[in-house]
C-alpha cells in the first residue's frame, strides 16, 4: 500500500477490512491514475484560468480566482485552525461559491470533507459528528444555530463564512497569501465521507478516496453526457449530496466548463436561471422536472441541450411531459452515495422507453437472485454493480449487507432485458407482496402520475389480514382537484387500465405533501405504519 499523507489515521483505521471491499475495476485508459494525487489540484490543473468556473446571482469567479480562494481557505485551515492531514471537517451551507471553494480547499489541504445537508437539525448533526469524530467545521452563517446546538466534544472549532463577523472566513482569507501547495496525498487517501440521506432510516457514512473524485468525472460525463468545455451546468441537488457534488462542481471543473450555483431554487427560479445564464446541462430530480414541465414554455431554454434525472425513479409520464415541453429527451440515471455517482444511464438515441439504460463505460452490472446467482434477462432481482468506485462504510456492520462476492448490492430491484438495458422495479424494501403477487410501488406510482389530477404520489405496502399486504397510495392532488371517495375510485380504475389490475392501490389517502429528504428523495418508510406523521 502506498504511504498515506494522513497524520490523523482515524478514517483509514475505521474502514472495513479489505476482504469486505468490493472489487474495483480500472479497465478504461482514462482510469489509470498515479499512486499519488490530490483531487483538488487535479481538478484545477487544466483549463483557461480566465474562464468562468462558478457563477451565481451575485457574481462570477474565474478558474484562477477560484484557485486563489481555495489556497487562502487552505491556509486558514492549516495556519489558523491548526488542522493536519486526515482531520475531518464538517461543511455546512447552501449551494454557493464559498461552499464550493471550502470543499476544494479541504481536499487540497489533505483533510477529509464531511458535507451535510442544510436541512439537518442538531440531533442529526450530532450523530454525524460523533460517527466521524469531527473536530472542526466551516459553516455558513445562516445555518450556524443548529450546528451550535450540536457543538461539543469533539467539535470545538467552527469558522463561519457568508457572514460579517470579525473572525469570518472571508476576513481571515484576506490576511492570507495564495500559492498554497497541495498536500501530497495518496490516490487512496480518504477525502470524503458522504452520509446517506436517510431514505430508509439511520444514515451511513460512505468513504471515498481522492482517486474516486476523478473516476466519476472520467466515466459518466465523458461517455454518456459527453461534456464540452463550453457547457454551463445548473441544477437543484445540494453539493452535500453526491449527485450534486458531481454534477454541479466536479464534472464542470474536470471538463473546463462552468457551473451555476443557486442557493435555493423553485421551478420558476430554476427556469429563469437557465434562461439568464444560458445553461446547457441541468441536473435535478424527477419531481422537480415534473413541476417545471408545465412552466417551461414561458422561458427561453434554447441553449439547454441535456437534462439529467436521478435520485429516484423517473416516471414515464414525467419523461414524456418534459420532452413535450422542451423537446429534450431526459437522461435518466441510477447511482448511489456508496458508488458516489451514476453507473447506469443512457442518452440520445440509446434511450429506451421504460428503461434506465445500460452500465456506463467503466462499470459492470447484473441482476442476482436471493442466493447471489446471476438471473437471466426478463427476471427481476437484486441490482449488483462493479466499477472504479464502490462501497466502504465508516465503521458500520452494514458493509456486509452491501458488498457480496465483490459486487455492490445497491438495494435496488431491477430487471435486465435481452439487450442489456436495466429496468427499475423498486427498492428491495419497497416491494409489496399481496396475496402472493409482487407489486413494485414505483410502477403503481408511475401509473397514478398519468392521471391529470395527481401532482405527486407514493405507494407503500400496508398490512392487510386477508392479503398480507395491500398497495396503499398517498396522493398529493393538483390545486384544481377535489379529494374524495369518488376521485379515489376514479384513480383506482385508472390504474387498472394502465397496468395489471391486481396492482391497483386498494387504499388511497389524500395528503398535502409527501415526506422527503433534504435531497428531495421520497422517504417511504415514514409512510408505513409507525413511520411518523404525514401532512394532511
Amino acid at each position: 500500500m502506498i504511504a498515506s499523507a494522513h497524520v490523523d489515521t482515524f478514517a483509514r483505521d475505521h474502514l472495513p477490512p479489505p476482504a469486505l471491499w468490493p472489487e474495483l475495476l480500472f479497465e478504461l485508459p482514462t482510469l489509470q491514475y498515479p499512486p499519488r494525487l490530490n483531487c483538488a489540484a487535479e481538478l484545477l490543473a487544466s483549463g483557461d484560468g480566465a474562464k468562468p468556473a462558478i457563477l451565481w446571482r451575485g457574481g462570477c469567479w474565474s478558474r484562477a480566482e477560484l484557485a486563489d480562494k481555495i489556497d487562502r481557505i487552505a491556509r486558514v485551515l492549516v495556519e489558523d485552525m491548526g488542522l493536519v492531514p486526515g482531520n475531518r471537517v464538517l461543511l455546512r451551507g447552501a449551494n454557493g461559491p464559498m461552499l464550493a471553494a471550502c470543499l476544494l480547499a479541504v481536499w487540497k489541504a489533505g483533510l477529509i470533507a464531511v458535507p451535510t445537508m442544510p436541512l439537518l437539525r442538531a440531533p442529526e448533526l450530532r450523530a454525524v459528528i460523533d460517527k466521524a469524530r469531527i473536530g472542526a467545521a466551516l459553516c455558513a452563517a445562516p445555518l450556524l444555530d443548529e450546528l451550535e446546538r450540536a457543538r461539543g466534544i469533539p467539535l470545538e472549532r467552527i469558522v463561519v463564512f457568508d457572514g460579517d463577523a470579525e473572525d469570518a472566513l472571508e476576513r481571515r482569507m484576506q490576511a492570507k497569501a495564495g500559492g498554497f501547495t497541495a498536500v501530497d496525498t495518496a490516490a487512496e487517501d480518504v477525502c470524503l465521507i458522504a452520509f446517506t440521506s436517510g431514505t430508509t432510516g439511520e444514515p451511513k457514512g460512505a468513504v471515498h478516496f481522492h482517486r474516486d473524485m476523478l473516476a466519476i468525472c472520467d466515466c459518466f460525463p465523458r461517455s454518456t453526457l459527453a461534456v464540452q468545455p463550453d457547457d454551463v451546468f445548473i441544477g437543484t441537488p445540494p453539493l452535500a449530496f453526491t449527485f450534486g457534488l458531481g454534477g454541479l462542481l466536479l464534472f464542470p471543473l474536470r471538463a473546463g466548463a462552468s457551473a451555476v450555483l443557486l442557493e435555493q431554487a423553485t421551478p420558476e427560479s430554476l427556469l429563469q436561471a437557465m434562461q439568464d445564464f444560458r445553461a446547457t446541462v441541468c441536473f435535478s430530480a424527477p419531481t422537480f422536472y415534473r413541476r417545471m414541465a408545465a412552466l417551461a414554455p414561458r422561458y427561453d431554454l434554447s441553449t439547454l441541450k441535456k437534462s439529467v434525472s436521478a435520485g429516484e425513479a423517473l416516471p414515464a409520464a414525467t419523461r414524456a411531459a418534459w420532452k413535450q415541453a422542451t423537446g429534450i429527451e431526459m437522461i435518466d440515471g441510477i447511482g448511489s452515495t456508496e458508488m458516489l455517482h451514476i453507473f447506469i444511464s443512457a442518452a440520445g438515441a440509446d434511450v429506451r422507453p421504460g428503461a434506465i439504460g445500460r452500465p456506463i463505460p467503466g462499470y459492470r452490472a447484473c441482476v442476482l437472485d436471493a442466493y447471489g446467482r446471476p438471473l437471466p434477462p426478463g427476471q427481476a432481482g437484486r441490482l449488483a454493480v462493479k466499477g472504479p468506485t464502490g462501497c466502504r462504510y465508516l465503521d458500520d456492520a452494514r458493509q456486509r449487507d452491501y458488498v457480496h462476492n465483490g459486487w455492490n448490492l445497491t438495494g435496488d430491484i431491477c430487471e435486465m432485458d435481452a439487450d442489456g438495458y436495466f429496468h427499475y422495479r423498486g427498492r428491495s424494501d419497497d416491494m409489496i407482496v399481496s396475496s402472493g403477487y409482487n407489486i413494485a410501488g414505483p410502477e403503481v406510482e408511475g401509473a397514478l402520475l398519468g392521471h391529470p389530477a395527481v401532482a405527486e404520489c407514493a405507494v407503500v405496502g400496508w398490512p392487510d389480514r386477508a392479503r398480507g399486504q395491500i398497495a396503499k397510495a398517498f396522493v398529493v392532488l393538483r390545486p384544481e382537484a377535489a379529494p374524495g371517495a369518488e376521485l379515489a375510485r376514479e384513480l383506482q380504475d385508472f390504474v387498472k387500465q394502465a397496468i395489471a389490475p391486481y396492482k391497483y392501490p386498494r387504499a388511497i389517502e389524500f395528503v398535502a405533501a409527501l415526506p422527503r429528504t433534504g435531497t428531495g428523495k421520497l422517504q417511504r418508510f415514514r409512510l408505513r405504519p409507525g413511520g411518523g406523521t404525514v401532512e394532511k
